[in-house]
């Protein structure tokens, strides 16, 4: 199975990704069209989220353990006129902070009951799949999708199973054993029961499976593809009782 990135690796790959996002925006002559993976946002209104939650992130990874979540300090009024230039100082901020942190740090994380650890390792590699995503919201937005890089979805797709899954309501349904298969050669199987999913090892009899590009399989996790973009085997209601199983807010 695919290894995360390297600590530094992923830093870049959250520089990367920001970047992607503020490029489409840069094209839109609009800042008010609508996100259609988002439909309650606006253009604007992604940048500004992203924004938030990279300050938000850097503040925790800084406050290091704690029970409770940071408070973020109000940003720089001379920044806060100019939406990308906030965007970029957030990401920079950010950055700066788990680099200073490094990646074995404690840290609050909204994900602790989950079997990911809760350390700026984690801020980091989850940081990556926000921007991620959010970069193709702003693409798709813009008229203009583009594949999540397959570095990024690989991992991002065991990432999603980690701490979306790890952290969702039970699984209301019976149990189901489904595999995912990333085009570029990589597969998970997925063990849903009332307690949780879990990534299970070797050869298995599966309920369902879906096939497609790595970042297909992660952008219909995360909602924002229909499953009639990846191939799918067996019970077509367990896939869709998988996609529609986290409530991602």
């Amino acid at each position: 199975m695919t290894q995360t990135p390297a600590f530094e690796d992923l830093l870049a790959l959250v520089q990367d990704r920001s970047a992607a996002l503020c490029s489409a925006v840069v094209g839109s002559p609009n800042l008010d069209v609508r996100v259609p993976s988002c439909p309650d946002w606006s253009l604007r209104d992604l940048v500004e989220h992203l924004t938030d939650v990279q300050r938000f992130w850097a503040a925790a990874v800084v406050a290091g353990p704690s029970e409770k979540p940071p408070t973020v300090a109000p940003v720089d009024d001379t920044l806060s006129a100019d939406l990308l230039a906030h965007s970029a100082a957030a990401t920079q901020e950010l950055i700066a902070a788990l680099r200073a942190a490094g990646p074995a740090a404690d840290c609050w994380t909204w994900w602790g009951n989950s079997d990911v650890p809760t350390t700026s390792g984690a801020v980091a590699r989850h940081q990556v799949q926000e921007a991620a995503v959010h970069a193709f919201d702003a693409q798709l937005a813009t008229g203009t999708p583009q594949p999540v890089p397959a570095v990024v979805a690989l991992d991002g797709i065991a990432e999603f199973i980690g701490i979306s899954h790890g952290t969702a309501d039970t699984w209301p349904h019976e149990r189901a054993q489904i595999g995912l298969h990333a085009a570029e050669g990589e597969s998970w199987l997925v063990d849903v029961t009332e307690s949780g999913s879990h990534l299970i090892d070797g050869q298995h009899e599966t309920d369902a499976d879906l096939h497609g590009s790595a970042s297909n399989l992660l952008l219909a996790l995360h909602g924002r593809l229909p499953l009639d973009n990846l191939r799918s085997e067996g019970d077509r209601a367990t896939l869709e009782n998988l996609v529609n199983w986290p409530d991602l807010g």
